[in-house]
């Protein structure tokens, strides 16, 4: 099995989440070599050790190749890319949030090449990652779980491995159902408080401190109270989750009425011109409803992340 350094590492996809989770792999000394789209993005892992790739096939030498791109599209394209030269990885660790159907083929794809597939989303965002918080979910060969995991380990706080084939997609589609479902909760009683005259913060800081506190009710609570809403987490990628699990629902038989009323919600938002930040602007959306004006408390709210 092999140890968190020696692995000859490949990782395709340096946006927001995949650089952070890229850079810490570096850090660690670990032999990585990285391609992205606009090679700009890739290039500041040079200063941790990495190499920069030319072509996403000068990866497929590599033990295990993680992906971390926007969506299935994206993925299969990366897969083919990959391959292009006839060689392949013996590993591929997808990270992106995508269909069933979608890493069904990846699966299969690779498979036909020789290399295996772990399904790895995650739970958190680029913050999360950095305060070593980040979680996965894996499945796919348990044999491969255990060459991976290592390395897993050293981009968040742990991971589960929950079975084969696919099944870490669905957990990943249930995950961002509830976290759909939560934050406009959140939204909705951080208003009603509001509204009743308590200052958000106060609010807040009650909520994080009572058994209903969470990790994700904490880190959203500085962008609830001081309305900057920095992109985590964009209102179009949360309805593109919402839409793979009210899709997941009726393939299964499984009534969403909660999920079905949070994507509305979702394409509200879009609708009214926050689709380009951050998905906590939701409180925005039910200010707007109250017949509320919401300004900034300035106020230093603890996120929970250090």
């Amino acid at each position: 099995m092999p140890t968190p350094t020696n692995a000859k590492l490949g990782w395709i996809g340096t946006g927001r989440m995949g650089y952070a989770m890229a850079e810490r792999l570096a850090r660690a000394g670990c032999d990585l070599t990285a391609w992205n789209r606009t090679r700009a993005k890739a290039e500041p892992l040079a200063a941790h050790g990495a190499k920069i790739a030319a072509r996403p096939a000068e990866l497929a030498g590599c033990d295990i190749v993680f992906v971390t791109v926007a969506a299935g599209k994206e993925l299969l394209e990366s897969v083919e890319a990959l391959l292009a030269d006839g060689r392949a990885p013996k590993i591929v660790v997808d990270i992106t949030s995508v269909s069933v159907e979608d890493s069904a083929r990846a699966r299969e794809r690779l498979a036909q090449a020789g290399a295996q597939l772990l399904a790895a989303p995650v739970s958190g965002n680029a913050k999360v990652i950095k305060a070593g918080k980040l979680s996965f979910v894996v499945s796919g060969s348990q044999d491969a779980y255990a060459r991976a995991a290592p390395y897993l380990a050293l981009m968040g706080k742990g991971a589960s491995w929950v079975g084969e084939g696919e099944l870490a997609r669905v957990a990943k589609i249930c995950h961002n159902v509830f976290l759909g479902v939560v934050i406009q909760s959140l939204a909705e009683i951080t208003v009603l408080a509001n509204k009743a005259g308590m200052p958000r913060h106060a609010f807040l800081e009650f909520l994080n401190q009572s058994v209903m506190g969470s990790t994700f009710s904490r880190y959203k609570s500085p962008a609830l109270v001081n309305l900057d809403f920095a992109v985590t987490f964009t209102p179009e990628l949360l309805k593109k989750d919402l839409d793979l699990g009210l899709e997941a629902g009726r393939s299964l038989g499984v009534p969403l009425p909660l999920a079905s009323l949070t994507r509305d919600a979702i394409q509200a938002l879009i609708g009214n011109g926050y689709g380009a930040g951050d998905f906590a602007a939701l409180i925005m959306m039910q200010a707007r409803a109250a017949g509320m004006s919401l300004s900034p408390e300035n106020v230093a709210v603890d996120d929970g992340l250090h």
